[in-house]
């Protein structure tokens, strides 16, 4: 009240030095002036009461629209001061519309203050200027009435106790509500755990009652304190066009957060049927995808070990598809914000793409080529393992040693790949060794040591039977290679396999008085080292059942339990 007194102060300060009548004294040239008035650069609000009557957008007798508004303003607050009815009423005349109060001028509204992208007329903007002019006039005199003044400071009194109470009842309703949260959470605490473990901790579910808390309190604390604001302010006539301000703002804010609602659900329901009949192709494809990989069908290119990369390319392509589409119908899609976030997010794809890219592509090629599958026992470089899976970016392969390494699908595409699973009977996979033996042992009871110690050996299959190989004829010995298959059950089998295949490989040497010459010895004895026939079928060996036969280098069991022959 004290600031509205001084505001009503400073108004009648500015009123007193301003002309009695508050009107421009014509002057030849403002006569000559008038066939020249039109629209001036700066517009002039005219003000009164904190209320806004009509904004002056031409120059009229010489006079700008600025000081038009500030002229007509110090002549309405002489007209508004002295008594009367309060009777208004317009003339047209040649220069506007006169708008009279009591029979005396208070302002003019001229052709040129008409705005034309308003699309108001003269008389429009007129009869609003009226209107307006109307209720300051009765808020003037309201003003002056001390029983409205008084039924005003009660509303606000009375609005204020509200307020209180209100922000009271606010605090004990958050606390109350956060123990309520508080004790519902020690009571169901047990259900939040997972195989003995704390799902969340309580002191962060109580981190997060105590912020939800606050922020309700914060929220409908300032909801309460913009209406009591509002409301104190209306009820006041100096200070009603604030309050009504206030009110009109929160609800425009109102009505055009539900406009834009409502404008949006049509758009909406579009974007959720789009993803709805993505999910329904995926949804029919499925079936599909699962028969190939339980392997009760195929589809022409389409088997067991492409099914996996092309379930998730086919699902990918749908939802990309899905989101493309209904990217337009999205709630702010349109907006530049939104726009700036898709350019960022293409920005950092198109930088960061082109590594990934490259990898995604040689996992689709492994994956469509059929180079690698899981369960395969192959060798990547200096790497060897069971394949446990085949990613679009990366391939995991176990080691025997419990070793599970990681390889770039890239770096295995431009790696020489040996795989062990491949070439076999059956399932399983190859297991060989090597081993180098002098020129002076037969090559016949060689390899017949090595199929025994194959025999031997648990995991290695009888059928197809083992073989030996002779790769080399070095300048000191044979070398000699043992190639058998073995039963795949894990990862770490082939290690164990090959480990009892090399201790078997020495037990029979030693039993048979063989020596294992690698790499190679220092110094050759002093007679020859070679291999009469008498000693040719050595035992284990066995000579062949036609004499003068050409030996069969394929050997089969002999007749004696134990023995292998020749």
């Amino acid at each position: 009240m004290l600031c509205a007194a001084g505001s009503r102060g400073v108004e009648a300060a500015e009123a007193a030095s301003s002309p009695a009548t508050g009107l421009h004294v014509l002057t030849a040239s403002d006569v000559s002036d008038r066939s020249t008035s039109g629209p001036s650069r700066e517009p002039g609000e005219l003000v009164v009461f904190n209320r806004s009557i009509i904004t002056f957008r031409s120059t009229l007798l010489g006079v700008s629209a600025f000081d038009r508004a500030r002229r007509t303003r110090a002549n309405l607050d002489r007209l508004l001061d002295r008594p009367g009815h309060g009777k208004l009423e317009v003339r047209a005349e040649s220069l506007g519309n006169f708008v009279m109060l009591d029979g005396s001028l208070a302002l003019i509204v001229a052709p040129g203050d008409v705005d034309a992208l308003d699309g108001q007329t003269l008389e429009q903007i007129t009869q609003g200027a009226v209107e307006r002019l109307q209720q300051v006039i009765d808020e003037t005199r309201e003003s002056r009435d001390l029983s409205s003044l008084l039924r005003g400071a009660l509303k606000a009194s009375a609005a204020t106790g509200v307020f209180i109470a209100g922000l009271l009842v606010l605090a004990r309703a958050r606390r109350a509500l956060r123990s309520l949260l508080t004790t519902l959470v020690d009571r169901r605490s047990d259900r939040l755990r997972l195989a003995g473990a704390e799902l969340l901790r309580r002191d962060h579910i109580a981190a997060g009652i105590r912020f939800a808390t606050l922020a309700m309190h914060w929220v409908v604390g300032l909801a309460l304190t913009y209406e009591w604001l509002s409301f104190s302010l209306s009820v006041f006539p100096f200070t009603r066009p604030w309050g009504e301000q206030l009110q009109g703002y929160m609800w425009s804010v109102l009505l055009q957060i539900g406009g834009g609602i409502l404008q949006a659900i049509p758009n909406l329901a579009i974007a959720v049927l789009i993803f709805l009949l993505a999910r329904a192709v995926v949804a029919t494809l499925r079936p599909v995808f699962d028969n190939i990989e339980m392997g009760r069908g195929s589809a022409g290119w389409l088997d067991r070990d492409t099914v996996a990369p092309t379930r998730r390319i086919a699902s990918a392509l749908v939802w990309i598809f899905a989101l493309v589409m209904a990217y337009p119908y999205l709630p702010g899609a349109q907006t530049e914000a939104f726009k700036g976030v898709s350019v960022l997010i293409g920005l950092m794809i198109s930088l960061g793409s082109s590594s990934i890219v490259g990898q995604g592509a040689s996992g689709l090629i492994l994956m469509y080529s059929r180079s690698l599958r899981r369960g395969e026992f192959v060798r990547i470089g200096d790497h060897e393992g069971t394949v446990t899976e085949v990613g679009l970016f990366m391939t995991k392969i176990r080691t025997g040693l419990g070793e599970e390494v990681n390889l770039p699908n890239a770096l295995i595409l431009a790696t020489p790949t040996k795989n062990f699973s491949r070439a076999v009977k059956g399932v399983g996979y190859i297991v060989d060794t090597s081993v180098s033996i002098g020129y002076d042992t037969p090559w016949r009871q060689v390899e017949a040591m090595l199929l025994e110690a194959a025999r031997r050996t648990t995991g290695i299959l009888s059928d197809p039977a083992p073989q030996v190989f002779q790769t080399a004829l070095a300048d000191f010995y044979p070398v000699y290679r043992l190639v058998c298959q073995a039963v795949p059950e894990v990862p770490r089998l082939r290690a164990e396999v090959l480990n009892a295949l090399h201790a078997n490989v020495q037990d029979v040497f030693n039993e048979h008085g063989v020596q294992i010459m690698s790499p190679h010895y220092m110094a050759d004895a002093e007679h020859a080292k070679v291999v009469p026939p008498d000693r040719w079928f050595a035992a284990p060996a066995q000579r062949k059942s036609q004499p003068g036969a050409v030996p069969d280098p394929t050997l089969s069991h002999a007749s004696e339990p134990g023995t292998p022959s020749l």
